[in-house]
């Protein structure tokens, strides 16, 4: 297997040529006045943090024909050759790996979803490892190496160390994946939360470009937040912020498989929502789609289920609000296909939650394949190979 020097990065090699190249990945092409006016950096600081970046191709310098003053030369616009490298991120989920190659900008060049049958970690890693191989052929037609893979993992993910500590889902625990699929691939590894590393896309490339401070929560097999926090994603002293999955907004209610009783996941996540349609109907309904066309149908009580989850997901917003003051919450995942049955009640719960100008806050929804969390990954590989991801 083709692999690439692991030590090999962006010579992005102070924090003001990294502060630079993502300027430039998330809001380019920039000119070097707007670099520095956007970093606050120097003309001279700016000059000296493109000038190796430049040397080694990752950033290139356009004429910019029109913003051509009135006298003397145009502007130039420096922008990041997005062909210049390309990395592999995958998301494993409970019955599938689904897997992209993606470049420097984090375009989308590759696709790949590949079915599961089986859950260890043992039937996983080959059939991982296997894919990994089929993206570095498909990388060798682009004529441009993988500079590395990001892994995305649902659960307690110590990106540090890159180890899963405990995946619900895949019912993983303390499996030291970065050293393992590093080994079988010979590719720097970069593994994390699977919201975190969505998270990151949205703030280089997504809705959180130009925000300081934002949250993602993810709503579908169980609730997620990730938190950008004066510029940077963070997971936290113990690398679990943002669990608000996890917040116990009801002691006396339904119990969560983390143990404690009414937690927004044990209210609002696909599992408890069926869970409360069967009790309300009597019906064997196994699926979110069963679900849904019931409570579309008009069915009061099952209407009244995912009124709760509205409310339950509300105030954790709230809550996420009340704490940090972000300008804006983004709201995603696949159960936003319930979100006409939700709105209401996230509406009128985060009204009634948030104090005072924490109110006002922007609440929007955004609806994003789950491939787009395998790209998620794609950007942490990105992220680690310039050198931004101290946190």
């Amino acid at each position: 297997m083709r692999s690439t020097t692991p030590h090999e990065a962006v010579p992005a090699t102070t924090p003001a040529a990294s502060l630079v190249f993502t300027t430039v990945l998330s809001h380019g092409p920039l000119t070097r006045a707007e670099i520095a006016r956007r970093t606050r950096l120097s003309p001279a600081a700016v000059t000296k943090a493109v000038r190796p970046l430049m040397e080694v191709g990752y950033l290139v310098e356009d004429v910019d024909e029109g913003a051509r003053p009135a006298l003397g030369r145009p502007a130039n616009l420096v922008r990041v050759d997005a062909g210049r490298a390309l990395f592999i991120g995958i998301k494993v989920t409970g019955d599938e790996i689904i897997a992209v190659l993606a470049d420097l900008c984090c375009h989308i060049r590759v696709a790949r979803h590949v079915r599961l049958t089986d859950r260890e970690p043992a039937a996983v890693l080959p059939a991982l490892t296997a894919l990994v191989r089929e993206l570095l052929l498909e990388a060798d037609g682009f004529g441009v190496r993988v500079r590395g893979l990001g892994l995305a993992v649902s659960g307690d993910v110590d990106r540090t160390d890159g180890v899963v500590r405990y995946s619900p889902f895949l019912e993983w625990r303390d499996i030291p994946l970065a050293e393992i699929v590093g080994t079988a691939t010979g590719l720097p590894v970069t593994v994390d939360n699977d919201v975190r590393a969505l998270t990151v896309a949205e703030q280089w490339f997504g809705a959180g470009v130009g925000l300081s401070d934002f949250a993602l929560v993810t709503v579908g097999a169980g609730i997620g937040c990730g938190l950008v926090v004066h510029g940077r994603v963070v997971s936290g002293a113990h690398g679990v912020a943002g669990e608000i999955g996890h917040l116990s907004i009801d002691p006396l209610g339904p119990p969560c498989h983390c143990g404690n009783n009414g937690c927004v996941e044990a209210i609002a996540a696909d599992p408890a929502i069926l869970r409360g349609v069967r009790e309300a109907t009597g019906r064997p309904v196994t699926t979110a789609a069963e679900a849904l066309e019931l409570a579309h149908s008009g069915d009061p009580g099952v209407r009244e289920v995912y009124a709760r989850a509205g409310e339950a997901i509300g105030r954790a917003i709230g809550s996420v609000v009340n704490v940090l003051g972000p300008e804006r919450v983004i709201i995603s995942g696949e159960g936003l296909a319930a979100y006409d049955l939700f709105a209401e009640g996230i509406r009128d719960a985060f009204a009634a939650s948030a104090f005072g100008t924490a109110a006002q806050c922007d609440v929007m929804t955004r609806p994003l394949p789950f491939e787009e969390r395998a790209r998620g990954a794609a950007a942490t590989a990105i992220q680690s190979f310039i050198g931004s991801d101290t946190r």
